[in-house]
């Protein structure tokens, strides 16, 4: 039996004007489908392929609650790497 491939909820990117791309993607959740991951990750183009060069992933529960999930390692190391800060801010 072949396993079925997930597709996200939601994908997004924008060009940095270093020429990297910002993405977010919004995936279903593996166990309960309404939850949700949340990936943001910075990628560079290197010839033919894709570097990612930075990754965050946060997990949102059904009722709303969102954890940081367990880093995971990119895909090639850098050898110019930057920090990179992504906030979230609450609405009234």
């Amino acid at each position: 039996m072949m396993s079925e491939k997930q597709t996200p909820k939601a994908r997004f990117s924008t060009k940095l004007p270093n020429g990297d791309f910002l993405g977010i993607t919004i995936w279903p959740g593996k166990t309960e489908p309404s939850a949700e991951v949340v990936t943001v990750q910075i990628r560079h183009p290197t010839g033919d392929n894709w570097e990612t060069t930075a990754r965050i992933a946060l997990y949102r529960t059904t009722d709303g609650k969102y954890s940081l999930l367990p880093e995971r390692p990119v895909t090639k190391s850098s050898e110019k790497t930057e920090a990179v800060t992504v906030g979230a801010t609450e609405r009234d």
